[in-house]
């Protein structure tokens, strides 16, 4: 088990894209969609896991994680996941961080959203000029919420 600690925020701009890295495709699809617990499906290629998130704050949760075979996710995802959503991931180094922004697809785009994971909940971190607003503590910004209430619909 470890302890997920992140924070989210809306973008301003595109300024991120001229340091990202080039994208990474991910499919995830929800077993359980609730505010105490996620469980999750991801696919990413041909590499696939199973994770489990507690919820301890808006901040930080815990986190079990495992590699499955990705035919074993294909089949949960198809036969086992009400909730699914597409999006690309990027990387962006910053200032000694990496922030991670997500680009959703199908019903939840145009939305994109920065993730940055700390190493304590009061860690200080540089805010590049494309950070916006933050969304950490608005559950409906979470992944497993979007995935059952696409942004579209709101």
């Amino acid at each position: 088990m470890t302890i997920e600690i992140e924070r989210r925020f809306l973008l301003k701009n595109d300024g991120w894209r001229q340091t990202a890295s080039a994208p990474q495709r991910l499919q995830q699809g929800y077993l359980s969609v609730e505010k105490e617990r996620t469980i999750r499906v991801r696919i990413i290629d041909d590499k696939a896991w199973l994770t489990l998130k507690g919820y301890i704050s808006d901040v930080s949760r815990s986190e079990f994680e495992y590699e499955i075979p990705a035919a074993h996710a294909r089949t949960m995802m198809d036969t086992m996941c009400p909730f699914k959503m597409e999006k690309n991931r990027y990387r962006v180094d910053f200032g000694g961080f990496v922030f991670e922004i997500d680009e959703y697809f199908g019903d939840n785009a145009p939305l994109m959203v920065a993730e940055i994971e700390l190493p304590a909940e009061d860690t200080e971190f540089p805010r590049p000029d494309w950070l916006g607003e933050e969304i950490t503590a608005d559950g409906k910004f979470t992944n497993a919420y979007l995935s059952k209430h696409p942004y579209s619909t709101w």
